[in-house]
């Protein structure tokens, strides 16, 4: 599919693009740069990458595709160490989780929105991190978002679309503001929330305690305060405004469940529940019926 892949960030996802387009046969030649050469060594090693690259323009050099799998707060430092050898051509897109973002770093960094700029975000990944943990199969049956402008070249949607399809994900495209909005209430807020959570536990008294009798539910949500948290501190960062939104509406609710707790108003605390569990049955139910015929 491609001849020449540059991946410039050669961690968990970075990695496992670059994995999972070796393992298929999709690129002639994977290359990769990554400010920890230690990270460019393990990848050699592992058969992650074909080479490793000096520089990001050494990197991108010749590539048909550059993927930028680098933390959000450093998109614009990697766009600028491109704007000189970028061929015109050359398609870029990125796997970050907020996509208002990458846009704008464009803007700052080429003076406009290159054509062939086609950012993505794979849903998918795992609280572990490094090009250690790469897995050329994490992004199966997964959803990768799409967020072209109006702008954007047709030719470059459709070589990044048909990629990430070759990897077995499931690609849909929507507005970068829209997925802003709907990832900072599924993905960021949950994270925040699990990272507070976990903050607050461990200063207790015995928190090994807490952790030794947690129950399945609690290390199931917890899971994920494990994940990066450079990674986390640039997503909250970069996507700060609707965060803050949807954290505001969550910190109402929340106050509003204190004073029925405190204040003994068990009725309207099973409506509470009960229409949180009926929502949560009707979205199982709903993403039962669109799993494919044999898949559990």
């Amino acid at each position: 599919m491609f001849s020449r892949v540059a991946i410039i960030g050669l961690g968990l996802i970075g990695g496992s693009v670059a994995s999972g387009l070796r393992q298929r046969g999709l690129a002639a030649h994977v290359t990769a740069w990554d400010k920890q050469e230690a990270a460019l060594k393990e990848g050699a090693k592992r058969g992650v990458i074909d080479s490793a690259s000096a520089s990001i323009a050494d990197a991108i050099a010749d590539a048909d595709l550059v993927i930028l799998a680098v933390p959000m707060l450093a998109v614009q430092e990697t766009f600028v160490a491109m704007r000189d050898v970028l061929g015109d051509d050359t398609i870029v897109t990125d796997v970050g989780s907020v996509k208002c973002a990458v846009f704008e770093a464009a803007r700052q960094a080429f003076g406009e929105i290159p054509q062939n700029l086609v950012p993505g975000h794979p849903i998918a990944g795992s609280e572990r991190h490094g090009v250690g943990a790469a897995d050329p199969d994490v992004f199966a049956g997964h959803k990768v978002i799409l967020t072209p402008k109006l702008s954007t070249n047709g030719d470059a949607t459709r070589a990044v679309r048909e990629m990430w399809q070759a990897l077995d994900a499931m690609v849909v495209e929507m507005d970068p503001e829209h997925h802003d909005l709907v990832l900072a209430q599924t993905s960021h807020l949950p994270h925040l929330l699990a990272y507070a959570l976990v903050d607050t536990l461990s200063h207790q008294g015995d928190s090994l305690e807490i952790f030794e009798y947690a129950a399945g539910g609690f290390r199931d949500f917890t899971r994920i305060a494990a994940s990066d948290p450079v990674m986390w501190r640039d997503i909250f960062a970069a996507n700060s405004g609707p965060v803050l939104e949807i954290l505001d509406r969550f910190t109402d609710d929340l106050a509003r469940l204190r004073t029925l707790v405190s204040e003994g108003r068990t009725d309207e605390l099973t409506e509470v529940f009960a229409r949180a569990k009926t929502a949560r049955d009707h979205f199982s139910l709903l993403m039962a019926q669109r799993k494919p015929k044999g898949e559990h």
